[in-house]
């Protein structure tokens, strides 16, 4: 009977994340909401601890970007980018994953991309190249520079989760490993995408398209461009602000003995990029003119506060779960886990395909594989893992990448899983995590 009940509980705590990701957006955290009701109601289990750190975390990084947004700082970043890719078209089918993925790394979203897109998609038609080459791994990048960024929430709450867990790990030291494991993953998913597909001038498909005086017109008609956008002097100062703050967090967490203590013990990490992220945000606003109300509107800060709800409800739900039987989770995986620590990378992918979040699948099951004994380094090797939401392309860059790219290259396909992100996807995910995991065994 007490089997019976825990795969009953399981099947609920799974079926929120399943219909909670068929909604998206907030639904994520508002339906996980309804099972932790049902756990803790109706089978009377002690409710989990809701993550509260690492939401103040990304409320405050969230709050510093889309002020720096506001103030025009990332159309300047977005030119910058878009001037590379115009000077190295034949490259671009490595070059744009890089441009997004670093725009990821200093942001610490992937929700920044969407005006780098059309750019991608308008320098390929023009150089005849292919656009799904290049936008479906320019996707991908988008998301894989989650684990690389100092203020996303993924590897802020790696970082306090270990540190809770006796694993002293920093957030240097951990982009030391996912940062150069990630681009190994994204250049290797390029090098798959460099050839992938027809090219468009034997692409049958596409030249029935383009004999169509109105398609032809709509596909090569219009031109993307953020050049020819006057930048302010003040949208220049508020990147410099931020980059200043990026740089003040990582000196801190490189060099902790410098920072205040009381009774011996410093203060916490989480705190400091709270405190820094704010106060770049406030210096924005008075010396570089950003306006509060605009950076509410933008999508840096709204996707960042769907991130707060989401990571709330579904970690919050998954912890109260997993807290309540983890004597028998110990007992059921511990010889697994014992042989093979590097399996619970198929446990985060899997999970990360259910819930669309990388911060929600670490602050959900980080403290479990800790609990099940998984040593720190194996875990922090197996980090690139957490991305798998790639799978089904239900996340809105995909789809917004797929409208972006006129030419129609870029595809869901009709089976749904053969979609133009497959297989960058799972190349750069493998690859990354096997570099990963080698990069651990070296340093630690």
């Amino acid at each position: 009977m007490a089997t019976f009940l825990i795969v009953l509980q399981l099947l609920i705590v799974l079926g929120a994340l399943w219909v909670g990701s068929r909604y998206g957006s907030l639904a994520l955290g508002a339906i996980s909401g309804i099972g932790l009701a049902i756990l803790v109601f109706g089978f009377n289990l002690k409710p989990g601890t809701p993550p509260t750190d690492v939401i103040y975390i990304i409320i405050a990084a969230v709050t510093c970007a889309g002020i720096m947004q506001a103030s025009g700082g990332m159309d300047w970043l977005i030119q910058i980018a878009e001037r590379m890719l115009r000077k190295h078209p034949d490259r671009i089918t490595f070059l744009a994953p890089l441009c997004t993925f670093f725009l990821t790394v200093l942001v610490g979203t992937g929700h920044v991309v969407y005006t780098l897109m059309p750019i991608i998609c308008d320098i390929a038609l023009k150089k005849g190249i292919r656009p799904e080459r290049p936008c479906g791994v320019a996707s991908i990048a988008s998301q894989v520079g989650i684990t690389c960024s100092p203020i996303a929430a993924a590897v802020v709450a790696f970082v306090s989760i270990s540190n809770a867990n006796g694993f002293d790990i920093t957030i240097p030291r951990v982009l030391m490993v996912s940062m150069p494991a990630c681009i190994v993953g994204l250049m290797a998913a390029a090098a798959a995408s460099y050839r992938r597909g027809k090219d468009l001038d034997k692409d049958p498909e596409f030249q029935k398209k383009i004999a169509d005086p109105e398609q032809r017109a709509y596909i090569y008609g219009s031109s993307a461009t953020t050049l020819d956008m006057k930048i302010a002097p003040e949208a220049k100062r508020a990147v410099y602000i931020f980059l200043l703050a990026l740089a003040v967090i990582v000196f801190f967490a490189a060099f902790p003995s410098l920072l205040p203590s009381w009774e011996g013990k410093p203060l916490k990490m989480n705190i400091v990029i709270q405190i820094v992220m704010i106060t770049a945000a406030a210096l924005m606003i008075i010396f570089c003119k950003a306006q509060p109300k605009k950076a509410v509107a933008g999508p840096v800060w709204q996707s960042g506060m769907v991130a707060v709800v989401a990571i709330y409800g579904i970690a919050w739900l998954a912890d109260t779960f997993f807290s309540n039987y983890l004597p028998e989770m110990q007992e059921l995986l511990d010889e697994v886990v014992e042989a093979y620590p590097w399996s619970i990378a198929f446990v985060f992918f899997l999970v990360s395909v259910l819930i669309n979040s990388q911060g929600a699948v670490v602050v959900a099951m980080l403290p479990l594989a800790y609990k099940l004994g998984i040593p720190g380094p194996v875990l922090l090797g197996v980090l690139p893992a957490v991305y798998g939401y790639f799978f089904i392309p239900n996340y809105p860059s995909d789809i917004a990448t797929v409208n972006f790219d006129r030419s129609g290259t870029t595809v869901i396909g009709k089976y749904l899983l053969n979609h133009s992100f497959m297989m960058p996807g799972l190349i750069c995910v493998a690859v990354s995590t096997i570099v990963a995991y080698l990069l651990t065994l070296i340093i630690f």
